[in-house]
């Protein structure tokens, strides 16, 4: 391992230590690891722009990200509130099953947890804690895990990440990411109806089912996002890209038009917020690819590679491994540096092993959003605690129980890899 290179994992973690943004920590320790080799640090702009420019699939980010704040405005998320309360409201611990079924419908148009989580997570917060119903750390636990499940189910930015870095199939990570979703929802609902046996918690006023048709109704077009969405690019008719466009599209009509829940002065707002979203994701993503520019001059994924097949390590003892240390590393480190950092590290070996890259590109992706409910980073409760101001104490309290049965659903979809790429083969996918 060179000088070079120590000294690029050195300024990168000292930067990150001291509070430095992780975008910057990534541009400053490419930049000292130009400076050090005697390259030109202004190859440090052509590196990250060139990323930027060449990366076509990164237009559906933006896309995504504005969609998510339009159907973020007005009553939209309301609507669909009410949809989930019909649903599953009528069960013990009610609010706490809506909270998690909102997420999984939402889910489908934001493909962010964190839209998800400061989102529809932020008034179902408001409502579970009214009355004292629930603690507040019961209710910001059960909103911070059941965000996670927002880039599992399609459209998902982390999985346009990973595809960016892997060459992998943006729409059949959509669709391998369908069912490990639902499987991660009804995981968290079990937990949820064991804690409220335990605690007694309240059970909702049933919904006459003469009610039934109108809230439906009311709440099917946002409901139809996600149908658009998948029914574009597995009905053949767009790419991902485009079909993030036809979402933003799609969202902004509804918000506009059908549900006005929108006006032209708050949508001046919403474009504000996202451009403001988009900038930090794609300082990131130049920063990252930076960081990977110095990385593979240093060969360091080669050498990894080389080492790891030597050990005739087995392709699911590698899967465990790696799962652990990204488990380990995401109570530290955002999803976005963890899968545009140290997934190109580990790739090599990935291929090698002759491990399926959608399969390991939804594992690592569930892994990541995991390390966002992980103390003691956990950007997800830093959030919910910037919005709601309830104490992080009272949410790592509480979230205990459902990181234990996420990391436990985790497992599953190691060791049954059909749960990820069934609904992938089912389109015709070979892997």
């Amino acid at each position: 391992m060179s000088a070079a290179f120590l000294l690029l994992v050195a300024i990168f973690l000292a930067a990150a230590a001291i509070g430095t943004p992780i975008a910057f920590s990534k541009f400053v320790a490419g930049i000292g690891y130009l400076a050090f080799t005697g390259q030109d640090i202004g190859l440090a702009a052509e590196v990250a722009l060139n990323g930027l420019y060449d990366s076509f699939v990164l237009l559906a980010v933006p896309l995504f990200i504005f969609a998510a704040n339009v159907m973020n405005a007005g009553t939209i998320s309301d609507r669909l509130l009410a949809f989930c309360l019909a649903v599953v409201g009528r069960l013990r611990g009610g609010l706490a099953h809506v909270n998690i079924v909102a997420s999984l419908i939402f889910s489908g148009m934001s493909g962010s947890a964190i839209a998800d989580a400061a989102g529809i997570g932020r008034v179902l917060i408001e409502i579970m804690t009214r009355g004292g119903r629930y603690s507040p750390g019961f209710a910001a636990a059960i909103t911070a895990a059941s965000a996670t499940i927002g880039p599992i189910i399609p459209p998902s930015i982390p999985m346009v990440l990973y595809a960016l870095v892997s060459g992998a199939s943006v729409g059949y990570l959509f669709l391998g990411g369908v069912v490990p979703g639902f499987f991660m929802a009804a995981a968290l609902m079990f937990v949820v109806w064991l804690v409220a046996r335990r605690r007694d918690f309240p059970v909702e006023e049933r919904i006459a089912l003469r009610e039934m048709p109108g809230i439906t109704i009311r709440a099917f077009p946002a409901l139809m996002l996600p149908v658009i969405l998948l029914g574009g690019i597995y009905g053949g008719a767009t790419t991902p890209t485009e079909a993030a466009s036809i979402a933003a599209g799609y969202a902004l009509i509804l918000a506009l038009a059908f549900y006005r829940a929108l006006k032209l002065s708050g949508l001046v707002d919403i474009l504000v917020e996202s451009t403001k979203a988009t900038a930090t994701v794609a300082l990131i993503i130049g920063g990252a690819f930076v960081f990977n520019y110095a990385v593979a001059t240093e060969q360091v994924p080669a050498a990894l590679a080389a080492w790891l097949s030597g050990t005739e390590i087995s392709p699911l003892v590698f899967l465990l491994t790696i799962n652990v240390i990204f488990l380990l590393v995401g109570c530290l480190f955002d999803a976005t540096t963890m899968l545009l950092i140290l997934v190109p590290l580990i790739l090599p070996t990935v291929r090698q092993l002759e491990i399926d890259l959608v399969h390991f590109g939804v594992v690592i992706v569930v892994n990541v959003m995991i390390g966002l409910i992980t103390p003691p980073y956990g950007v997800l409760l830093f959030v919910i605690n910037g919005l709601t101001w309830i104490p992080l104490k009272d949410m790592i309290r509480e979230i205990w129980p459902f990181l234990g049965i996420l990391i436990a659903a985790l497992l599953v979809m190691v060791l049954v890899p059909d749960i990820v790429l069934w609904l992938p083969r089912q389109f015709g996918y070979q892997g």
